[in-house]
This record gives C-alpha cells, sequence and structure tokens, in this order.
C-alpha cells in the first residue's frame, strides 16, 4: 500500500503570518493537531503544532500576549516530507525515527496531502477485523 492510498488531502494550512489565535481556532475545528505552513504557491514552509502553541504560551511575558504572536516565529522547521508513492511501511518508520505524528506529502514541490498515525491505525483496524 503507497501513502497517496492512505493520505488526507483535505487540509486547514497556515500561513506565516497568520496568528496563533488564528491556529488555535483551526485546529479546534479542524480536530487536528499541526497545520502545514505554506506559501501562497502551496510549498511547505514547516509545520506549527500544539506543542509550539504551548511553548508560546509558556514563555508569554504578557497572560494573553502569545495570541498575536506570528506562524513564522514559532513554526517548527523543515516539516519531515514524504512523497505519494512510497511504501505505508517505510513512511511508518520514518514517523517512528523522527518521532514525528504527521509526514507531509509533497508532489512536484507543492503540499499534496498528510499522513497521520490515526490514519495507519485505521488501516491496522481494517485489516484486523
Amino acid at each position: 500500500m503507497r501513502v497517496a492510498e492512505l493520505m488526507q488531502t483535505k487540509m486547514r494550512t497556515a500561513g506565516l503570518d497568520s496568528t496563533l489565535s488564528e491556529v488555535v481556532q483551526s485546529l479546534a475545528d479542524g480536530h487536528v493537531t499541526a497545520l502545514p505552513v505554506v506559501d501562497r504557491e502551496g510549498r511547505l514552509l514547516g509545520v506549527v503544532s500544539n506543542a509550539d502553541i504551548l511553548q508560546a504560551q509558556a514563555e508569554g511575558v504578557e497572560s494573553n500576549s502569545w495570541r498575536d504572536v506570528l506562524v513564522q516565529d514559532v513554526m517548527s522547521r523543515p516539516a519531515l516530507t514524504v512523497a505519494p508513492d512510497v511504501e505505508v511501511h517505510a513512511a511508518a518508520r520514518q514517523m517512528l525515527y523522527g518521532d514525528v505524528h504527521r509526514l507531509f506529502v509533497e508532489h512536484n514541490g507543492k503540499l499534496a496531502g498528510v499522513l497521520s498515525q490515526t490514519d495507519l491505525i485505521r488501516v491496522l483496524a481494517m485489516e484486523n477485523s
């Protein structure tokens, strides 16, 4: 099975100039724990996750100062990526060794999807039923 068969293609994204307040709302609305950060052409620049937001909040001098922090100031770079034609088992190993919960799928230099641990668990659950 290939990554392209499992990846999610409907994704919320963030821009470099998005605020953490906007990201928190998007994460909550989408029931996800991270957003890919992309430029206007859809190229992947990094990832902003719950952990990045919590760190910004912990470092905020004022109680709500973290809300206006820009994504570009806290995002993780580079985001780990995988090609759509990679075997799912290889992608799972990459997640494990990279200690990440998701891989972003790039095709022709642009963000095409995301493969998460949840996607992998879903497949395992279906194989065993």
